[in-house]
């Protein structure tokens, strides 16, 4: 199993943004489907979140892409656009207090994420001979969660492990799971 994060979205640093459908520049994307045609092997399903920074890559990479919701990154509610620094302090404590089920926001909780991940990996067990044969264009916090599906955990153990593991993944990488 390929998992494959999108090319740099055209957004501010420093702001926050997870469901939010952002676009990606024209050089970016160029520049990661030159590198990923070059690594990737051919012929593997290629499954992907239908956001644009996802689905524009996985338009280039397959004929033929599987888009599925279960994929987009996880929904921050009120915080999404807004810069880090603008969220009250309380609120990202609250958040670091109760990382599984706190809803940053108002919007979605890790652990709601970890359930819809941990779904589309059985179903991709099960719809593929090889369930790990396929490529997964997606995002950095679903990139966690499918590596910590992958190790066997539960749900909510996904979601402390994806919660707890570095977020240093680059825009355009790959993880080989």
């Amino acid at each position: 199993m390929i998992l494959v994060r999108h090319p740099q979205p055209l957004v501010a640093p420093g702001v926050c943004y997870g469901r939010t459908d952002l676009a990606v520049a024209p050089e970016h994307l160029e520049q990661t489907l030159a590198a990923l045609r070059a690594s990737l092997p051919a012929g593997l399903p290629l499954y992907s979140s239908p956001l644009r920074r996802c689905a524009e890559l996985a338009a280039r990479l397959s004929p033929a892409p599987i888009y599925d919701e279960r994929l987009v990154e996880m929904d921050f509610g009120g915080w999404e656009m807004q810069p880090w620094d603008a969220i009250p302090r309380a609120d990202i404590d609250a958040w670091a207090g109760d990382v599984v089920h706190y809803r940053p926001g108002g919007g979605e909780s890790v652990l709601r994420m970890a359930e819809r991940i941990a779904d589309f990996y059985a179903d991709l067990q099960r719809q593929q001979p090889c369930g790990s044969d396929a490529i997964i264009v997606c995002h950095a916090g679903a990139m966690r969660l499918l590596a910590a599906c992958h190790t066997g955990l539960a749900p909510a153990e996904m979601a402390l492990h994806a919660a707890r593991a570095a977020h240093n993944i680059p825009y355009g990488s790959t993880l080989v799971l």
